[in-house]
């Protein structure tokens, strides 16, 4: 865990993005709706607005997939992401972290641009749940639709 990482935030909060990153759910949005099982954020929230915690769905001392909006895991250890090479030393947590951050206003164009090509990827499981689900029909690919809504799209209104 990095406890003195430091950086500089060289855009307004919330606003300019890459025009090709448009997320459909802010940070805040997310911890209210539950994600990662509610552990995410739980020991980096000095970094963040107080405000995208109240009503967050946390849980301190360890993973809990009833936190979830869809109640299922979708996500894999963070054991895995550093065993794999898929994290970035500045944003040890991974893409939500690094999203925060962006959010926030930091800007890094070279893991934005890695961050934001990870991020377009994941519209393929949009396809799906748009090919296989009937609209509306939240019970369809549950743990899909929960992996999408970690990545900020809002598999709600497909």
């Amino acid at each position: 865990m990095q406890k003195h990482y430091r950086y500089v935030l060289t855009a307004p909060a919330g606003r300019d993005f890459d025009p090709d990153f448009k997320p459909e759910l802010t940070p805040h949005q997310m911890l209210q709706l539950g994600v990662f099982g509610g552990k995410y954020m739980t020991d980096t929230r000095d970094e963040f607005p107080a405000k995208w915690f109240v009503g967050a769905k946390l849980c301190s001392q360890h993973r809990d997939c009833s936190l979830n909006f869809f109640g299922v895991e979708a996500s894999q250890p963070l054991s895995v992401w550093r065993a794999k090479g898929w994290l970035h030393p500045d944003d040890p947590r991974g893409w939500f972290q690094w999203y925060c951050r962006y959010y926030m206003g930091r800007r890094t164009p070279e893991e934005d641009r890695r961050q934001i090509r990870r991020w377009r990827a994941m519209r393929r499981h949009v396809r799906q749940i748009e090919r296989h689900c009937e609209p509306g029909d939240l019970a369809c690919r549950r743990r899909q639709r929960q992996a999408l809504l970690q990545w900020a799209y809002d598999s709600r209104q497909i």
